[in-house]
């Protein structure tokens, strides 16, 4: 066997070893992160916000946690796998960040939340930039970061309800939070009034079937 079997043989040995106790504090950094936020799917400008990495270091940590099967890369970025449950989270982040409600109103029933988070998913509004999502049986949430890393903004939607809320990352800028909010709030707002988010129902009216919004 050649020198460079046997270190081809080594190098992947080292991946297929892969575990909490050969986690960089940085590899921690970012599973600890993706299992505290319970996040499904990510991108990696928003976690780059998120963690305060250089793109080069993330770049190789989310490469490793691919070829380990940790999390796939999509299209619309990395949507995280089942086996990042075999990690505990060995390196909290951030178990001091502050948490403040700022809005709190309902979704409307003839507004299909489905596609009024497909629409969300993925866009920026002014101050922030898109982070990810967690989904689960209750509900979704969806995650922003402001441009600066400071406030991590999310809006949570439990059909009806839907709040948004700010996390202090850094400083306490109640100010830059409710700004980012209303930027957030206005643009669902015209989702919410978009025709194509609008479900219909059929309505038999003595003229015959006419389509009425639910």
């Amino acid at each position: 066997m050649s020198h460079c079997t046997v270190a081809n043989s080594a190098l992947n040995d080292d991946w297929h070893d892969f575990s909490a106790s050969s986690l960089s504090e940085r590899d921690a950094d970012v599973l600890s992160l993706i299992s505290q936020e319970a996040l499904t799917r990510f991108t990696f400008d928003g976690l780059k916000r998120r963690l305060g990495l250089h793109p080069e270091t993330l770049s190789r940590i989310l490469s490793r946690l691919e070829q380990e099967g940790i999390v796939e890369k999509g299209p619309g970025g990395y949507k995280v796998t089942s086996r990042i449950n075999q990690f505990p989270t060995v390196h909290p982040v951030g178990n001091d960040e502050l948490r403040m409600p700022l809005l709190q109103t309902l979704v409307p029933s003839n507004v299909s939340t489905e596609q009024l988070t497909q629409n969300l998913k993925g866009k920026w509004f002014g101050l922030l930039r898109w982070l990810g999502s967690t989904e689960g049986e209750e509900g979704i949430t969806l995650k922003w970061i402001t441009e600066d890393g400071g406030i991590q903004v999310n809006a949570n939607i439990l059909t009806p309800a839907l709040t948004i809320e700010a996390k202090f990352l850094r400083d306490k800028d109640v100010d830059m939070a409710l700004r980012a909010s209303y930027q957030l709030m206005t643009y669902i707002g015209r989702l919410c009034s978009a025709s194509q988010l609008i479900r219909h129902v059929a309505y038999y009216g003595n003229t015959g079937l006419d389509l009425m919004p639910a």
